[in-house]
């Protein structure tokens, strides 16, 4: 194998040990924004139940002012 064969080779490694790394990297975000958007659907969700069965609004911030 000539030196530029193995030069090549790494340059391939250095780009595949990259690649993975910023792949890693991505996954990392999505499943942190998933986990994110699990805790917002099961404070939705506990929302609708909540009103379902006529409780008032857990959070302030969900009322209606009263000139609605």
């Amino acid at each position: 194998m000539s030196d530029i064969d193995i030069e090549n080779l790494e340059l391939r490694l250095a780009y595949l040990e990259r690649t993975a790394e910023e792949l890693g990297d991505i996954v990392y975000r999505q499943q942190r924004e998933i986990e994110l958007l699990r805790e917002w659907l099961a404070r939705a969700e506990r929302s609708l139940a909540a009103r379902a069965d006529g409780q008032a609004p857990a959070d302030a911030s969900e009322e209606r002012p009263p000139h609605y």
